[in-house]
């Protein structure tokens, strides 16, 4: 019944209900306000509730569907999309250009990324990450009289409407040869004969699909965008959409072609490996903090796919677990970029991180902790997060490809250590503006939860990652 089916979606319906009323909010009264972003955080938050106690099924024929795995992903999405309100109005504020569009563009791409975590089918596939990415493409040049923010929205829109074509493609392809959209019959149809009509249009959609999660060769846009686009902008691109993306690409491949799993798992190794030598080597030249970052996050995601790779139950655990952990760590260093200024000037470079733990402690210590995770430096979440992904891989006897991600981390090393040598040793390069408290608060709090917060939230997220995995199963 209708009815049943629209009870899947009071996650849904919460967010698009809420960017409605704050939509005509915000135009009557021509600003946005304290008031306004705490309704935006409280919708989110709502809807982050809803969707953890909501109940499980399949609705519209089949089209959405609410189980563990995107109950899992919608709680951090949503609490994601909720940092980062405060997060980018306050910055935007100190520099005149806050609007309320901001909060408003946060819940319609967290409406998107719900959309993709719950897809049944191609169709549903494609409108959540077109909703989605149409709201991110508009963040990124939401700085419309800088020039850079408005380059990065422009190459994000051109590359991304690309890879909408090869998405589009390639579900069309399976379409015709599968004779339908939806993930179960093309499941059955896979189990009994994989076409090779099929399988070239699941190589388009997996193409379509690295593009968004910025795996190599399809990151072309990546460190542009990142470097171009609002920090605290920024910091929201490299947290919840990822890890929405990553989820709708388990989401396909285990509940439509894992049937095919000894095909894609060819691709996604592939994937995994450029993107985690990508970043590795290519981040050793930057000197830009914002591109050294889109360069660790494409390597981080192919850390996140070796997980994927492995085709089991416990592979797709470890993906979520380090997808979750990486969010903290990302969110976390972005906070620190937004916090930290000198003469109004924002420090973006690493020659401007030099001294750090001198002139401000705390975001000294946090940025050194974020640097040390992602580096995966025991007992750091970072740490944990790949340990849980080359464990994966070792047991579904890809031990050669935990031994290359291994090598690829030790790369690198080079660029976490040479920005934690710049914190600690060398001379400070002047005063720093006092940070403004949320953001500084933001980072603090994320670099407890880095450690050692995270080790005792292990012991009951990586249960509910383990019921979130079941897809594989």
């Amino acid at each position: 019944m209708f009815s049943a089916d629209l009870s899947l979606t009071i996650p849904e319906l919460i967010l698009a209900g809420s960017a409605l009323v704050l939509l005509v909010w915000g135009a009557f009264a021509g600003k946005g306000g304290a008031l306004f972003n705490l309704a935006a955080v409280a919708a989110l938050v709502a809807a982050a509730v809803a969707a953890a106690f909501g109940p499980f099924g399949q609705a519209f024929a089949g089209g959405f569907v609410s189980d563990n795995l995107a109950a899992f992903a919608k709680v951090f999405i949503y609490a994601g999309s909720a940092i980062a309100i405060p997060l980018g109005d306050r910055w935007l504020a100190r520099r005149g250009e806050a609007r309320f569009e901001y909060a408003v563009l946060i819940i319609l791409t967290a409406l998107g990324m719900g959309m993709m975590a719950s897809a049944g089918d191609l169709i549903s596939l494609y409108v959540g990450v077109e909703l989605h990415s149409l709201a991110l493409y508009v963040l990124a040049a939401f700085r419309r009289d800088d020039a850079r923010s408005s380059e990065a929205g422009l190459k994000y829109f051109v590359l991304g409407a690309l890879s909408s074509g090869l998405l589009l493609y390639g579900a069309s392809l399976i379409y015709g040869f599968a004779g339908s959209t939806r993930f179960d019959v093309i499941s059955s149809v896979v189990q009994t004969q994989a076409d090779t009509g099929v399988l070239f249009g699941l190589v388009f959609l997996m193409c379509g699909l690295a593009f968004k999660v910025s795996a190599a060769p399809f990151h072309m846009w990546t460190p542009d965008v990142y470097e171009g686009a609002p920090t605290p902008v920024v910091g929201f691109f490299a947290g919840a959409p990822k890890l929405a993306a990553m989820v709708l690409f388990a989401r396909a491949l285990g509940d439509g072609f894992l049937g095919a799993a000894e095909q894609w798992r060819q691709i996604l190794i592939v994937l995994a490996l450029a993107s985690v030598f990508v970043g590795a080597f290519a981040g050793l030249v930057q000197k830009n903090l914002k591109r050294l970052w889109a360069y660790s996050s494409i390597a981080n995601v192919g850390y996140a796919l070796i997980g994927l790779a492995a085709g089991t139950p416990e592979g797709l655990q470890a993906m979520l677990l380090f997808m979750v952990l990486y969010m903290i760590d990302v969110t976390g260093f972005f906070a620190c970029l937004v916090a930290l200024s000198r003469a109004g000037r924002p420090m973006e470079t690493m020659e401007d991180m030099a001294g750090l733990i001198r002139e401000k402690p705390a975001l000294g210590l946090a940025m050194t902790v974020f640097a040390f995770s992602a580096l995966g430096l025991p007992p750091l979440s970072g740490f944990w997060a790949k340990f849980f992904v080359f464990k994966a891989a070792i047991n579904a006897d890809l031990a050669w490809v935990a031994v290359a991600g291994l090598v690829g981390s030790v790369v690198a090393a080079f660029y976490y250590l040479r920005l934690v040598k710049m914190i600690w040793f060398d001379d400070s390069a002047g005063e720093i503006d006092k940070p403004p408290v949320e953001a500084w608060a933001i980072a603090v709090v994320m670099a407890l939860f880095s450690f050692p917060v995270a080790m005792i939230a292990l012991t009951w997220l990586e249960p509910l990652a383990r019921r979130a995995a079941t897809i594989f199963g």
